[in-house]
């Protein structure tokens, strides 16, 4: 029977940054147990893709896999352009609004899901203290006194001395260890598709509070920088709508809803839609069990913090563990990062929440109110920098690896 100190249920960009992390802080050993294939990189982007701020890249940097992330196809972004169709106010940021000594030429880049994990399971099949298991799912996790065992339907079983969970939202880790999970439906479906844009993404990051819900414009890499993944956040009714019009009624609704600021908009891939849904684990930590990324919790993408979040889950986890790597099981650091990333989980989860109420549809005076507090807001620097470096995640208690 296999022994590992560390096992990882989940090898999506969480799971396998975790392992990699804990890797390079320490000489623990890790399993990764995961079914799903690494996706093949195309010429068509995927219409999955994650916001990465600047804490995030850093982390990236230090496990060794940005270049690699970047060689593929990655598209920075230099400012984010927000206003709301319902009213006259907007909110412009840009590098300007912040010293140089805190940026790197960029506010953020938008990467396709695949390419970050595709680049993230490479680094990991490249490390000898990192065993992979994708043959079968885990059938049972058996705690014993001083180790956990956990069975496959017909291979072998493993034993760890400690298992995280980062098998997302519906993390059957965390049913296993019976931790509860307090949950919300936002009461919205969120649309992903790649569009292109006749008057190009510009570098920036484009989004449109609606009636209904925000409407985001993410710009992708592209040879003529008009490609951009949108998110629409809208009802369940009105996603279904969406979802069933043909692509020229689509185009025209997408344009129309853009205030033309993007010129025509045209569907260049296929539309999804999937519920969102609050979800926040009331423990992070259970004997021998640890929940990152989405086990542990999933907010409203309107802001593009929930893969930042996960990843400093990650960071977080193994620079305590490494602290700790003579009884990874210690009860005090596991409360520790409990402690930690609870804190930080439900801070973005009531900002998330804040917001979507602030852009609810409203009454005609509250909804002027919010027009001007966004002018208001857009010509206060001090604040505007303040808001950059948090979307920037440079706040807060940073991981090690996080850091410059």
């Amino acid at each position: 029977m296999q022994k590992f100190d560390v096992l990882i249920v989940g090898g999506g960009m969480v799971g396998l940054a975790t392992a990699l992390a804990i890797r390079h802080l320490s000489a623990l050993t890790v399993a990764i147990v995961d079914t799903q294939n690494v996706p093949n990189i195309t010429e068509t982007p995927d219409i999955r893709v994650s916001a990465i701020n600047a804490a995030s890249k850093q982390l990236f940097e230090h496990l060794g896999v940005w270049h690699q992330i970047t060689t593929l196809r990655h598209q920075p972004y230099q400012a984010m352009h927000i206003w709301d169709s319902g009213g006259f106010g907007q909110l412009d940021f840009n590098l300007q609004d912040i010293s140089t000594r805190d940026h790197s030429g960029q506010l953020g880049w938008i990467i396709e899901n695949n390419i970050v994990r595709s680049a993230l399971w490479q680094k990991a099949q490249q490390d000898n203290g990192i065993a992979f298991f994708t043959e079968e799912k885990l059938t049972h996790i058996t705690q014993g006194e001083t180790e956990v065992f956990a069975t496959f339907a017909s291979q072998a079983p493993i034993m760890a001395n400690l298992v995280i969970g980062a098998d997302g939202a519906n993390s059957w880790v965390r049913a296993q260890a019976k931790i509860p999970l307090t949950f919300r439906d936002y009461d919205h479906h969120a649309i992903v598709a790649t569009v292109a844009c006749e008057q190009g993404h510009q570098n920036t990051a484009w989004q449109v509070f609606l009636p209904t819900g925000p409407l985001a414009f993410l710009p992708l890499q592209s040879d003529g920088n008009n490609l951009c993944s949108i998110v629409w956040s809208t009802s369940p009714e009105q996603a279904n709508r969406l979802t069933q019009l043909d692509e020229q009624a689509f185009n025209q609704a997408l344009t129309a809803v853009s205030d033309g600021k993007l010129g025509v908009v045209s569907l260049q891939s296929k539309r999804q839609a999937f519920p969102l849904r609050m979800r926040y684990a009331q423990q992070f930590v259970s004997e021998r069990f640890v929940l990152v990324g989405d086990a542990a919790h999933t907010i409203h993408p309107l802001a593009g913090q929930g893969v930042n979040l996960g990843l400093k889950d990650a960071a977080a986890l193994a620079q305590l563990l490494a602290e700790g790597s003579t009884s990874v099981n210690c009860s005090k650091l596991l409360s520790q990062y409990q402690r930690w990333r609870k804190a930080d989980a439900i801070d973005m989860i009531a900002a998330m929440e804040g917001i979507k109420q602030a852009f609810a549809p409203q009454q005609v005076p509250i909804a002027l109110a919010r027009g001007m507090g966004l002018s208001v807001l857009n010509k206060l620097k001090p604040m505007k920098a303040s808001l950059i470096k948090q979307a920037m995640g440079n706040n807060g208690h940073l991981p090690h690896l996080m850091k410059n």
